[in-house]
């Protein structure tokens, strides 16, 4: 079926009588994500993409932030509003009134929302010069937006506009405000959470999680970057531009390890504590912090044993396997939890004990030959994806233990509408370390990035409110420094294949930041586990 030059892909799913239950939200254009509003002019590879899909997800929720930035507008037209941060399976919303939020305000705010969707306005897009669109946003007060673009060195700058209210998003939207068909909105704290369809059943919103510790950990780190007056990207930007680069290194270094030693002076506190577990998701630095931590248990006059959790493995033939049919060596049960607890226990009592040896060649575990026994001024640092696992350690005190949660929770935002998903932050580290310890490609690591995701919702996140301390490995500068080092590598990414269209969602995302060189990160940096030049061992 041919189709008139330009038409949109709107158009063109109409023409072609397609159904899609929970779609289309958007398209892969010669694997290229792009919104409905999108014109073909030229013959193309179109993929259309519904709720199921990562990359529609984000469409829908761009969409929802506008519509719902709208309505908090048309209610309140001098209120301010800052979408944070991912927490409890929705969106952290900061609503200022100039006074506390009260109930009836989200009813308020709800039904608004639910009107403008009701009233099927369309969602129109602009493409106008940047010098232009800074101007326009900086006349309506909105000065993030107008220093993020400022910053960003491109001609031309697209924006969305519904019925009189206009907002800048860095990635497309839907076409028409009736294809918002799902969404929720409670209060949470001192402000909003905004809840979107799940990704597995777009039919239904996730179930509201605790993640009490996650979100005060956030709202610190927002409180040291309004001290540092760096709250968004265009202010990052600006204090680059102006020469702050290496301070920005020095303060969130100096953050970073203040941290730590609160978390060592909190274990050296507690009387009893045998064991302390450090658990985080792929990438979040979970090595290096313990490393760092160690140090700091010394200077308390504790002294750290580090025994792995991979030694622990059950020969191969009794690992569990996956739905495929696969070992599944993220699985608990790979662990031989039993002999675990019972080592564990008597090293406690102060016993000696003869630690078990992993094969990976042979699959088989081996005697070590290696025995330990506690002293004790000792205490046993374990880490690795279960450490927060109650199952674990079911056999042994909880006043023995002391759990840490370690991840890159990202807390800068591009600008007040626009967050910046953290496990964008920990993706691009894992780029950078595939590929100069392991040899891999960016294309493959995006290409497993779903699968160790899976993982991890399955069994990491549920645990992390179980911590003793959350810790931020995230700083400040790092996504600055990243740059530099993964754009070369997304760059190398083909783009006849799949794993294209999210290398080109990142390479544009990463084009909003200014560059940092590497060269003023110390060697005992977190970051130095995945850039190269630590002085830890790994």
């Amino acid at each position: 079926m041919k189709v008139a030059i330009g038409s949109t892909l709107s158009e063109v799913f109409s023409a072609f009588q397609l159904t899609m239950a929970f779609g289309p939200i958007c398209a892969k254009v010669n694997n290229k994500v792009e919104g409905m509003h999108f014109r073909v002019y030229h013959n193309k590879d179109v993929e259309f993409l519904d709720m199921h899909s990562a990359s529609a997800s984000r469409n829908y929720t761009r969409t929802l932030f506008f519509v719902l930035c709208k309505a908090v507008h048309d209610c309140y037209p001098k209120s301010y509003v800052v979408i944070d941060i991912p927490v409890s399976n929705g969106y952290f919303v900061n609503v200022d009134l100039g006074r506390p939020l009260e109930a009836t305000d989200i009813t308020r705010i709800r039904e608004r929302m639910q009107a403008i969707i009701d009233a099927r306005m369309p969602v129109r897009r602009f493409e106008v010069t940047t010098e232009a669109a800074v101007e326009m946003f900086r006349t309506r007060g909105d000065e993030a937006k107008a220093k993020l673009l400022e910053s960003s060195g491109k001609l031309y700058t697209t924006y969305y506009q519904i019925d009189d209210y206009v907002d800048f998003y860095y990635g497309s939207l839907l076409t028409n405000t009736r294809q918002l068909y799902l969404f929720g909105l409670e209060p949470y704290f001192d402000g909003l959470l905004l809840r979107i369809p799940s990704l597995d059943n777009p039919a239904q919103l996730p179930e509201i999680t605790q993640q009490n510790k996650m979100f005060e950990l956030f709202k610190e780190h927002h409180a040291w970057q309004k001290i540092l007056g760096i709250r968004t990207v265009g202010d990052f930007n600006e204090a680059v531009k102006q020469g702050h680069a290496i301070d920005l290194i020095h303060v969130s270094e100096a953050l970073q390890e203040k941290k730590i030693a609160q978390i060592a002076d909190e274990i050296a506190a507690r009387n009893g504590v045998k064991l302390v577990l450090l658990a985080g998701p792929s990438s979040s630095g979970k090595t290096t912090t313990c490393k760092r931590l160690s140090i700091q248990l010394l200077a308390n006059g504790i002294k750290p044993l580090q025994i792995s959790l991979d030694d622990y493995f059950v020969n191969r033939a009794d690992t569990p396997k996956d739905a495929q049919g696969n070992y599944d060596y993220e699985s608990l049960y790979a662990l031989d939890l039993p002999l675990l607890n019972q080592q564990f226990n008597a090293l406690f009592r102060g016993e000696e004990v003869e630690l078990p040896k992993y094969n990976f060649q042979t699959g088989m575990r081996e005697k070590s030959g290696k025995r330990l026994k506690m002293q004790p001024h000792n205490v046993l640092v374990v880490e690795g994806i279960h450490a927060l696992n109650p199952e674990l350690t079911a056999q042994i005190p909880s006043e023995q233990q002391y759990k840490v949660y370690a991840s890159a929770l990202t807390t800068i935002l591009l600008d007040d509408h626009n967050y910046i998903p953290t496990t964008d932050n920990r993706l691009l580290r894992r780029i950078v370390r595939d590929n100069k310890y392991r040899g891999v490609s960016a294309q493959e690591t995006i290409k497993r990035w779903p699968s160790v995701r899976a993982g991890e919702n399955k069994w990491i996140f549920p645990y992390q409110e179980n911590a003793d301390a959350v810790f931020n490995t995230a700083m400040l500068f790092e996504l600055a420094v990243l740059k530099t080092q993964v754009e070369p590598l997304l760059e190398q990414v083909p783009e006849w294949c799949d794993e294209y269209s999210e290398a080109y969602r990142l390479k544009k995302f990463l084009h909003y930041l200014r560059p940092i060189s590497n060269h003023d990160i110390p060697p005992t940096s977190l970051l130095r586990e995945f850039l190269g030049g630590s002085s830890f061992k790994y």
